[in-house]
């Protein structure tokens, strides 16, 4: 039986060292591709990681970005579409980062789309780095130009201190001027009052005490009768010599008084109330008192007393010494005042 079975083994075929090639072939293609599935897995792995880091330093690029673009934000709105297309571009290209890991995730099989995948996001990458290039000049530019106002701001200030400095010197100087202006009037008119009291004590002396000439505050009184009749405007021969007194008393005081000092005597023509009633020269009360005045002045003239130390002025009845309806009201208002006094 054993003799049996050797013979069907010399004359049958054994298969089974092919068996076992095939078998070793088999394993070792399979470890091949294992071994190829591994060097690409780790090349892919090392292209995503280097991704991952150049996202990270555009991120950081674009936080700087974002900084500067705060700190400008009033000068350069322009920017803010850059930055929105700049965060537009990085939403999308952290999409794509998101999407590539999840190629990897699922990478058996799909080395050469992730390839091209590493591509587009580099031209991504390029095209982000250009638009944050162009965002940076932009703001290089708006710092130039914000550099620039402040030194004219700068400028402007210094000129307006100096504007302010200038005023107040010129205000101190101002202050300072009416001081001694003030004090100089003062002096003025402290001289003033000492002639006018020499004046009217002279005057008194001349005139003596007569009933129609009274002092009344700083102005001497003359009835109008003194000088005039009713109604006219010629001089009596006794007011001329009244005149003459005065007159002979304003030439000494001329000479005594300072020729800085801008002293007049102002002759004021006053009537009564009542109205003028058919004069063939005089209209109003307003033509009588003017005429009165320029008639006691033009002599003053003829004696010598110079012309721009005198004064005309007419007031009609519009300055009252006494209100009442008598005759005797009337007779007080009417009158010829003397006042020495500044032009």
């Amino acid at each position: 039986m054993a003799l049996a079975r050797a013979r069907r083994n010399e004359s049958g075929m054994n298969y089974w060292p092919g068996f076992v090639d095939a078998l070793s072939t088999l394993v070792l293609s399979i470890v091949f591709l294992l071994s190829v599935f591994l060097v690409v897995q780790f090349f892919l792995s090392q292209e995503v990681t280097g991704k991952d880091k150049a996202l990270e330093a555009l991120n950081a690029k674009i936080a700087q970005l974002n900084d500067l673009l705060s700190l400008e934000k009033l000068t350069g709105l322009n920017l803010s579409d850059q930055l929105s297309q700049a965060r537009a571009g990085l939403t999308s290209v952290e999409a794509e980062r998101d999407r590539i890991k999840g190629l990897y995730e699922g990478l058996a099989g799909a080395g050469n789309d992730a390839q091209g995948r590493a591509n587009e996001l580099n031209k991504a990458l390029d095209s982000e780095k250009a638009v944050t290039s162009r965002a940076l000049a932009q703001i290089e530019v708006l710092n130039q130009q914000i550099s620039a106002l402040r030194r004219q701001l700068a400028a402007l200030e210094e000129a307006l201190d100096a504007s302010e400095k200038r005023d107040k010197e010129s205000q101190g100087r101002i202050a300072d001027l009416g001081q001694r202006l003030n004090v100089a009037l003062a002096q003025r008119v402290q001289e003033l009052t000492r002639y006018r009291s020499e004046f009217f004590g002279r005057l008194r002396a001349i005139l003596g005490n007569r009933p129609d000439v009274r002092i009344v505050g700083d102005r001497f009184v003359f009835q109008s009768e003194v000088f005039f009749d009713t109604g006219q405007a010629l001089l009596l021969p006794e007011g001329r010599a009244e005149l003459d007194k005065l007159a002979s008393a304003l030439v000494e005081l001329d000479s005594k008084i300072p020729t800085e000092i801008a002293w007049v005597l102002r002759v004021d023509g006053h009537t009564d109330v009542r109205p003028i009633m058919n004069s063939p020269v005089f209209k109003s009360n307003w033509e009588l008192s003017s005429a009165r005045a320029i008639s006691v002045v033009q002599y003053l003239i003829s004696l010598g007393v110079p012309a721009q130390r005198l004064v005309a002025a007419g007031f009609a009845e519009f300055q009252p010494l006494d209100t009442a309806p008598t005759e005797e009201a009337y007779k007080r208002n009417r009158r010829i005042e003397l006042k020495l006094t500044e032009r």
